[in-house]
């Protein structure tokens, strides 16, 4: 550590004191998986969790309906098919 860096310094990035936002990040589901996966199984295992979205809160289970891909090889493929139904951005926050 150099000689100017203080032990005091506050966090690297400031964390809001809003309301916590609904449901998880996709990549902490898809980090829970072996991989490759069955869609089927995916909604067996996770399909009742909540995940974020840039529209809000959905269950997983209720985005799978809408991938056409039945199997997935690996965690990359996974993310992108969900992904191009939820879409990509923001995470809204607590009105």
């Amino acid at each position: 550590m150099a000689e100017d860096e203080s032990e005091d310094e506050g966090p690297a990035v400031e964390l809001g004191d809003g309301e916590p936002v609904e449901g998880v990040p996709l990549a902490q589901v898809s980090a829970r998986l072996m991989w490759g996966a069955k869609k089927s199984y995916i909604q067996q295992r996770e399909g009742d969790t909540t995940i974020r979205t840039p529209d809000g809160p959905r269950e997983l289970g209720d985005v799978l309906d809408e991938v056409e891909e039945t199997y997935f090889q690996r965690r990359q493929e996974f993310e992108e098919e969900v992904r191009e139904v939820v879409g990509t951005g923001p995470v809204p926050t607590a009105e």
